[in-house]
């Protein structure tokens, strides 16, 4: 088994994959607002999609392209600006036009391309402005155009998010958008990840969908599951590597789960408001996904996430959501810290110092750790804080 490395890069790291990003009119602002990538060979494709019953247009469409055709998808085409959700038989007419729109300013069926969009529900996509903008990015299509696609697809995200992983014989790149709304059920706001490796799209599903289990399902913002949520990776195989069942396939699901969590920690990092990072290490528990449905509840908890803002460490509050978290546990066999401070042991308080739990919590990066005492299984989910400025930005978010 090979061993992957983090690296620099976005979604054209591996080889065979181009990107542009341009201003097409979508944002008033006149910033990058459409974004295309392209794969010169055919791709292998696989996505997860919101569980929202509230489904975005461009949802719907990739979810009907993909019904049909996942051996020979050749480009991305996303906007942000408008989400082209709840908007009806035209959105998807929308969805659509946007599609044609990308085969013809890139030579490919309309089938072999799939559409994401972000921003305002309820606004019907300007078609006109994304067709001129697929005749400017078309022309830009090149390896350096992946960090202007990932600038183009924002929203209120303060930065880019990107990043890639290579072993001696592919390589796996990504991008992603995403800093409210976030609390994902098979996937999180928008995000692209590419690879030169050969795989058969049933195999791509599988590693994608142990991915995104480990990395974008286990983070929360505000507890706001989109309807626009979509992570679709493509494999054109022009590294000349195939991935088959066995210890191969193992070795990428796991390069690939590097890569979905270092995306989706940026995303965290990026929060709306945020200014700590909180990491929250559920152990002890009868299973996983035991672990996971614990760590969920107290990452979502308003008043955990609001303590944390104020550097108030209230470890009651955390206790209390492993509480109604859903899971069965024993209250008198949890142990939690925070950072290196032991705050509880056996279900009651240590002696502790105040301060001393209220360092640990002071800094940008936060680590809650909770021992449920009841088994050998744990997970990671990651989140931050809810601060004045997350009412302020969403409060304002359409004007």
């Amino acid at each position: 088994m090979t061993h992957s490395r983090s690296e620099p890069g976005g979604v054209t790291a591996p080889r065979g994959f181009r990107a542009a990003g341009v201003a097409c009119g979508l944002k008033a602002n006149g910033a990058l607002d459409l974004a295309l990538v392209v794969g010169d060979a055919a791709c292998a494709c696989a996505g997860l999609f919101t569980t929202n019953r509230v489904r975005a247009a461009p949802v719907l469409y990739d979810q009907q392209v993909l019904a049909r055709n996942r051996d020979s998808i050749r480009a991305v085409v996303a906007n942000s600006g408008c989400a082209n959700a709840c908007t009806g038989e035209a959105g998807l007419a929308d969805a659509q036009a946007m599609a044609e729109a990308a085969a013809q300013a890139i030579g490919c069926r309309a089938d072999q391309v799939l559409v994401l969009s972000t921003g305002v529900i309820g606004k019907r996509l300007d078609v006109g402005k994304v067709r001129a903008g697929l005749a400017q990015a078309a022309p830009r299509l090149s390896r350096d155009g992946g960090a202007d696609a990932a600038h183009a697809i924002m929203t209120t995200d303060t930065r880019p998010k990107e990043c890639a992983v290579r072993d001696a014989r592919y390589a796996i790149g990504g991008m992603c958008k995403g800093a409210g709304m976030i609390h994902p059920n098979m996937a999180t706001m928008l995000a692209v990840i590419t690879t030169d490796t050969a795989i058969s799209p049933g195999l791509l599903d599988r590693a994608l969908r142990a991915a995104v289990d480990r990395s974008f399902n286990r983070i929360s913002v505000d507890g706001d599951t989109s309807t626009n949520d979509t992570v679709l990776a493509l494999a054109n195989g022009l590294s000349g590597h195939t991935v088959r069942e066995g210890t191969d396939f193992e070795a990428f699901t796991d390069a690939l789960t590097q890569t979905a969590i270092e995306l989706a920690t940026q995303i965290v990092r990026d929060g709306e408001g945020a200014t700590k990072f909180v990491a929250i290490a559920v152990s002890g528990a009868r299973n996983e996904a035991d672990a996971a449905q614990v760590g969920k509840a107290i990452a979502n908890s308003p008043l955990v996430k609001t303590a944390l803002y104020g550097g108030d460490a209230n470890w009651g509050r955390v206790l209390a959501a492993a509480g109604y978290s859903g899971v069965e546990i024993d209250p008198g066999s949890m142990a939690l810290w925070f950072g290196d401070v032991q705050l509880v042991a056996n279900g009651a308080p240590t002696a502790c110092d105040e301060s001393d739990a209220a360092r640990a919590i002071a800094g940008r990066n936060v680590l809650i750790r909770l021992d449920l005492g009841l088994g050998h299984a744990g997970a990671t989910i990651w989140t931050c804080d809810l601060s004045h400025e997350y009412v302020t930005i969403n409060g304002q978010y359409r004007t």
